[in-house]
């Protein structure tokens, strides 16, 4: 899945509060990618990397994945094909999602 190219639906766009957890400040564009389904039988969801404007959809390269190890959840990680992120700059920017988990980051 690495490297793959995907469009993402975004309906969480940056600078908006989750629905359900107020708390939840979204610093990053994060949505959807249709008709891919994840282990938990939803769409797979990702966080865009590298774009620093709300968007509402997004073609972009997978870099890397958040692998929960206390959730059945995956989140992907994608960002404009030219542009590079390390494992510390991601957590960084999703940081604010992943603190709630046992993240790991698979590149």
């Amino acid at each position: 899945m690495i490297g793959s190219i995907v469009k993402i639906i975004v309906d969480r766009p940056l600078g908006t509060f989750h629905p359900k957890h107020k708390d939840i400040y979204y610093s990053v564009n994060y949505g959807y990618i249709p008709g891919v389904i994840a282990p938990d039988g939803e769409e797979q969801y990702a966080y865009i990397l590298g774009v620093n404007q709300p968007v509402k959809e997004f073609i972009g390269k997978v870099i890397a994945i958040i692998h929960r190890n206390d959730d059945v959840e995956e989140k992907w990680v994608v960002a404009p094909e030219d542009t590079s992120f390390t494992k510390d700059e991601i957590m960084r920017q999703i940081d604010f999602q992943e603190q709630y988990f046992r993240t790991e980051i698979r590149m």
